[in-house]
């Protein structure tokens, strides 16, 4: 019998490789594979450019867009063994109030709280964790040109958005993996590494910090 998680959701702030996880996880568990539909957000290119007034409308395109994907992906759990997902919808909230100021923040909660219910729960959250200037490096080289003003302080507010969500986070078992040194794509070895502690982590919070190659 099989124990390993049926539900992996892989986070972590912009540039970190999450996609590039969970499309390898995706294959190696024959899953069902839920990416982020980032680029299909008409207001993102503007948000990078003037995030005070395209905030809102990006941040309720990302939580509507997230919502029907999810539940999408909770009508096929009967039917796909294993689903992989590049996001976790708890984290629209981190987003939201890292860019909204507190009146729209507020209103944007009233939505939240009204549309958001009985989602589907992961079996597994891996984490990854990357300090701003690694992130900025893999922005760059990847050339997205919506993400190209990016600035390094939004990524800094990212950053510690996502420390301090993950330190209270407990809704599903924890992999904090620390992603600075690891290459999914080029180094092998580095990704079976992590394959392993996905395959082994079941409950409570973990963490996989690989040394340097």
């Amino acid at each position: 019998m099989s124990t390993h998680p049926h539900y992996i959701a892989v986070e972590g702030p912009i540039g970190v490789g999450k996609t590039t996880l969970a499309k390898r996880l995706a294959e190696d568990f024959e899953a069902e594979l839920l990416l982020e539909a980032v680029s299909d957000n008409p207001f993102l290119q503007q948000f990078y450019t003037n995030r005070e007034t395209a905030a809102l409308a990006t941040q309720l395109h990302f939580l509507l867009t997230r919502l029907r994907q999810l539940e999408a992906l909770h009508q096929q759990q009967l039917f796909q063994p294993v689903q992989v997902t590049d996001f976790l919808l708890e984290k629209d909230k981190l987003f939201a109030e890292s860019t909204l100021n507190p009146l729209e923040f507020n209103l944007y909660q009233q939505i939240y709280e009204k549309i958001v219910v009985d989602m589907p729960k992961p079996d597994l959250v891996v984490y990854l964790q990357a300090p701003v200037s690694i992130l900025h490096k893999r922005i760059k080289k990847r050339g997205r040109k919506f993400e190209a003003s990016i600035s390094t302080t939004y990524l800094q507010q990212l950053v510690n958005a996502y420390t301090n969500f993950f330190h209270y986070y407990d809704s599903a078992p924890l992999l904090v993996v620390n992603a600075t040194e690891i290459d999914l794509v080029a180094v092998e070895a580095d990704y079976q590494a992590l394959l392993h502690q996905v395959k082994t982590t079941q409950s409570g919070r973990h963490y996989f910090n690989p040394l340097p190659n």
